[in-house]
């Protein structure tokens, strides 16, 4: 059958593309072995990861009577954790998954983990495998059947029937049948013949080991792992882990080839991953931007030695200097960053710059040239388009630069050189801190390489560095001044159902970026225009009961927002500016006054951004959204 479906794969021209471009999803995967109790780590692991999917949650456990259990639930891991109050969730090897629905609408059948034909073998999987329907109907033929629509549980019906057939080992079968197999994957199975033992695989598609003492810990990401150790290994691309009671972690890839663990060392704290007294994380993590972006510049900025060190620009200075075109690419808030980071590296650094959405630059035949420079901005390091978009650039000969929180994620992988952001783990889905920390180092990027080819001269980038190295301070300060008067401004606008954000120049993406917060947590409709093209178009929109939000700060063009705020007062929108300390001609105007630090217009986005984020989680808030997991959100758009 195998060779069969080979052949019928490889005359499938959608098979070769989607081997090109990992096409994943975003969920959750937890994994156990060792000589604890499994279920309570699972389930904490599940909690920790919710972000990442909370259609359905699952787990999978081997009891001491070695039978294999598996209880799912659709909804939260709450709901999971009511549906086994009477079950036996006893056993000291598990697996257990939170799901974000792709194949198969989101209930208790088409959760994860999924059982084989036999219940011999239980299986979580992150990921999307392409060629599923080719797959189900060989196995069909041969006398399995299937309860759910997922893709997933035919991967499991396939590794359990190459078990038998070729009656091989669990971490044989599995290898055999990722060869099978097009499309993305990170994956764990059970075997409840063997209770001793798991094996666990990723393409594309994120997981990380963690080791303690005689005990395994896996995941899709680090967080579940923290609180046990710190020692922790990467699965690379194409690698098949094998976990055992009392050996070592063992790493071939599905070509065969052996490879030696690298084992690293988790720069992660607990209290990173605890709401630590508020309410949601994305309040938390608002609130920690003063912190995250001080961290983002240590040991980059030196104002005393007038100098910013960023190791990928130095290793690649010639690729930066020479580079006749600089290519941004990237997604959602990632790209409103992206936008800010061409007008500051078109001013500071005088290289053309274009921003593209990479799930258009993907797809579109785009002209790029060996000397194009490609920055791939992505919080999680593993957006699908964005991953895509990099191997487009590469095959072109562009060189690669790489923008990610995450550590040991996709892009950094795939990427030439880079940056890490080190703002730590960002749980609420609707990201903030991750936000301005791209905003910083692109700023940091964008004024090296001004002075380095000679556009910036020295008391203009000393002057810039240090007005960038006091933006902490300044966004502390905003936080402690606006937080309860926006807080009382929200009240205001629970029931509206549509905004208007508007902006100028480097605050024109910010206006974007507050349009998408409003939206994505509290469900308002909601956009972000230039105020210049207010006048074509969604000034018809504005009457009584249309808020507008407008970013006027003294630097960058206030003149103009002067107009545009006259323009909306004549049609009766209801103004709320931000604008800096001792304002008059817009305060006197607006209908709600925030106001803000004044500082170069280059990094106002940053400080202005902090208002309109607080603005959009209040009124997500009092609207009764969850707005740490809003709806049909995952925290990485990891799908097509």
């Amino acid at each position: 059958m195998l060779q069969l479906l080979q052949k019928r794969i490889k005359k499938t021209k959608f098979a070769t593309v989607l081997q090109t471009f990992n096409i994943k999803i975003m969920c959750g995967i937890v994994g156990y072995i060792g000589k604890r109790d499994a279920y309570p780590i699972l389930i904490k692991g599940l909690h920790r990861l919710e972000y990442r999917g909370y259609d359905s949650a699952g787990v999978a456990l081997i009891n001491s009577k070695q039978e294999l259990k598996v209880y799912k639930a659709k909804g939260k891991v709450a709901d999971l954790e009511h549906a086994v109050e009477s079950k036996d969730v006893s056993g000291t090897i598990g697996i257990a998954h939170t799901r974000w629905a792709t194949h198969g609408e989101p209930n208790q059948v088409n959760a994860h983990p999924h059982y084989s034909e036999s219940e011999e073998l239980a299986i979580i999987h992150n990921g999307i495998i392409e060629n599923y329907a080719v797959l189900k109907q060989g196995l069909m033929k041969h006398g399995y059947s299937f309860k759910s629509e997922t893709d997933t549980e035919v991967l499991v019906q396939l590794i359990e029937y190459i078990k038998t057939t070729d009656k091989t080992d669990l971490q044989t079968a599995v290898q055999l049948a990722l060869n099978q197999v097009v499309g993305a994957y990170a994956i764990v199975v059970l075997d409840r013949n063997n209770p001793d033992e798991m094996v666990a695989a990723r393409k594309g598609s994120p997981l990380v080991v963690g080791i303690g003492d005689n005990e395994f810990f896996l995941a899709s990401d680090a967080t579940p792992i923290v609180e046990f150790t710190d020692k922790v290994v990467y699965v690379g691309e194409q690698e098949i882990v094998h976990l055992q009671r009392g050996k070592e972690i063992s790493i071939r890839t599905i070509g065969n080839v052996v490879k030696t663990p690298e084992i690293k060392k988790l720069e992660m704290t607990l209290s990173q991953l605890e709401k630590c007294g508020y309410p949601h994380f994305m309040l938390k993590e608002i609130f920690e931007q003063p912190t995250t972006l001080a961290t983002s510049m240590r040991g980059r900025v030196n104002i005393e030695h007038n100098n910013i060190t960023l190791a990928g620009f130095i290793d690649n200075k010639e690729k930066f200097l020479n580079a006749k075109r600089i290519i941004i690419t990237a997604c959602g808030t990632s790209w409103h960053a992206g936008l800010i980071g061409m007008y500051a590296i078109e001013e500071f650094a005088r290289i053309p710059v274009v921003v593209e959405y990479s799930s258009e630059f993907r797809y579109r035949s785009p002209v790029i040239n060996e000397d194009d420079l490609v920055i791939a901005i992505s919080q999680s390091g593993e957006t699908a388009d964005t991953l895509a978009a990099i191997e487009l650039a590469k095959s072109h000969g562009a060189f690669i630069f790489g923008i990610c929180n995450v550590v040991g994620a996709s892009i950094p992988r795939a990427a030439h050189s880079g940056c890490y952001t080190h703002v730590g783990p960002e749980i609420g889905v609707a990201s903030t801190k991750a936000f301005t920390a791209q905003l910083t180092i692109l700023s940091l990027i964008a004024l090296k390489l001004g002075k380095h080819n000679g556009n910036l001269s020295n008391a203009e980038f000393m002057s810039l560095i240090t007005e960038l190295d006091n933006i902490p301070k300044k966004v502390e300060e905003v936080l402690k001044s606006t937080h309860d008067y926006v807080k009382e401004i929200a009240h205001d606008f629970v029931n509206s159902t549509n905004f208007l954000y508007l902006g100028r120049g480097f605050n024109f993406p910010a206006a974007l970026e507050g349009a998408l917060k409003l939206k994505e947590i509290s469900y308002i409709h909601a956009e972000g225009y230039p105020a210049a093209e207010m006048k074509h178009g969604p000034i018809a929109l504005i009457d009584e009961n249309m808020p507008i939000v407008i970013i006027a700060p003294k630097k960058g063009h206030y003149d103009k927002i002067v107009s545009n705020v006259q323009e909306i007062k004549a049609r009766k929108g209801k103004v709320i500016a931000v604008v800096n300390y001792g304002d008059e001609q817009v305060a006197s105007m607006a209908d709600y006054v925030i106001e803000i630090p004044e500082t170069s217009e280059c990094f106002s986005p940053i400080v202005a951004s902090i208002p309109l984020q607080l603005l959009a989680y209040y009124i997500a808030v009092y609207r009764g959204a969850n707005v740490d997991q809003p709806r049909n959100l995952a925290k990485s758009v990891t799908v097509e």
